[in-house]
């Protein structure tokens, strides 16, 4: 097993539950700094695995997931050294193409190390993910693409089994066409193809950003890859990667709920940094919502006096954002008149709606659709995150209400959000992380 300098949590949060009491009503000011992508960087490490070189990752924030990773990648075989907000990465020493069910039922993002394991080494064995509670997330595309690449991939008893056949175990060029833009899928397809024999073709490849973060990587690591942002990507395959030093992009999320956390406190605030073209569904939004932006070059300056009701349906990039579905809500359970969310992504991203109930919002159910009727007020009580966005929507909801609200579930909330209440309470707000009585410590995405 490889050396990891940078340790998980999770022993910890077996024991301890903590909570935050959040007393709300005030106004926000100043400046929220915005972390590095927890998305793109989890697959930034990954990409690792590609290489014998060193990669040098900078601006990874410092969450539970990404020590997850680190000690994904020191059961391979890896090494990762933390030094501030850089990751060094050495996959030089990656001897072991199977990865611990532990940590990948831990750590669904895990599972990206397949392509890269395939490619690198000729074969790999990962578990499949474990539950996740907002909704199902298949690996079809993955296990599709990789076949179309010249692999032979069997599942049995939880465990995808991916070898690639032949004297030389490389990887064979060839056009993907994908039913679904999975993000995932386009990421761990790439991964694979730019080791392989020849040019991959993937059609109908997801257009995040964090899409092309990782291209970005791949191409400073030597890899020949053109299209990333757009629905096909070409890879022409090489011998090698070597090492690069790459800075991962801010955290769209992390930016959009701090635009949120300005506009349900009524707030006067800048965010930086912030690549507007990464939040354009969302602040269109806030904009019909009546909020008011400016971008300086580096950062966003949102100013909120009055909430209007909007409506909005998640949508894969560049539509609105599953992950901001929740926090979102909470902003609209404040706004004047009614709106209408619907969630297209995950059939169970709406368990955030009875916590916000608790706290005095008026929000009515149908099917995958929420009628929210903006209210005076909402009130402080003890609530629940259920998974990672749930958390920061509650957290949110206690900004903006009358007296003390208790969010549970912190877990989830670290997993996403680097030092949150810390940077909330420099800008004004009052938030205290408190101990409590134990929860249960499962990993939800």
């Amino acid at each position: 097993m490889g050396l990891i300098a940078v340790q998980s949590n999770f022993q910890a949060q077996a024991v301890f539950s903590p909570q935050l009491e959040i007393s709300g009503g005030r106004k926000l000011a100043g400046e929220l700094q915005v972390s590095g992508a927890k998305n793109s960087a989890l697959v930034l490490m990954a990409a690792c695995l590609l290489s014998r070189d060193t990669i040098r990752l900078r601006n990874v924030p410092p969450l539970t997931d990404i020590s997850a990773m680190a000690e994904m990648l020191g059961s391979l075989g890896g090494r990762v050294l933390r030094q501030g907000d850089c990751l060094e990465l050495n996959g030089d020493a990656i001897n072991n193409s199977t990865a611990p069910y532990e940590l990948v039922n831990s750590l669904r993002a895990s599972f990206f190390c397949i392509g890269p394991l395939l490619a690198r080494m000729g074969m790999a064995k990962v578990p499949l993910p474990g539950g996740c509670q907002i909704g199902t997330r298949p690996v079809v595309e993955h296990v599709k693409g990789l076949k179309a690449l010249g692999a032979q991939v069997t599942i049995e008893h939880g465990v995808v089994t991916a070898v690639v056949p032949g004297r030389g175990h490389r990887l064979t060029g060839g056009r993907i066409h994908m039913d679904c833009p999975s993000v995932g899928a386009t990421e761990t397809l790439m991964m694979a193809a730019v080791l392989a024999d020849g040019e991959t073709v993937i059609d109908n490849a997801a257009l995040e950003p964090e899409v092309v973060d990782l291209a970005g990587l791949l191409i400073a690591m030597g890899a020949k890859v053109r299209g990333a942002g757009t629905p096909t990507i070409t890879i022409v395959g090489v011998e090698r990667l070597h090492g690069a030093d790459y800075a991962v992009i801010p955290d769209r999320i992390e930016a959009g709920t701090f635009l949120l956390a300005a506009a349900i406190t009524r707030s006067h605030l800048r965010i930086a940094p912030v690549i507007p073209d990464h939040l354009g569904a969302v602040l269109t939004k806030l904009e019909e919502a009546g909020c008011t932006l400016e971008h300086d070059g580096i950062g966003l300056t949102l100013k909120a006096d009055h909430i209007n009701a909007v409506d909005l349906r998640t949508q894969p990039f560049p539509g609105f954002p599953t992950d901001l579905q929740a926090p979102f809500m909470s902003l609209l359970a404040t706004a004047q008149g009614t709106s209408v969310i619907t969630e297209n992504i995950f059939e169970n991203r709406l368990q955030h709606v009875a916590e916000l109930q608790r706290m005095g919002a008026a929000i009515r159910m149908q099917g995958n659709t929420a009628f929210v009727e903006g209210v005076a007020r909402l009130s402080g009580a003890p609530v629940q995150g259920t998974d990672l966005r749930a958390s920061a929507a509650m957290v949110l909801a206690g900004l903006a209400a009358e007296g003390i609200t208790t969010v549970r579930g912190l877990e989830f909330l670290d997993r996403g959000y680097a030092n949150l209440e810390a940077k909330l309470n420099a800008a004004g707000a009052c938030i205290q992380r408190v101990s409590g009585a134990s929860n249960s410590t499962s990993i939800a995405a």
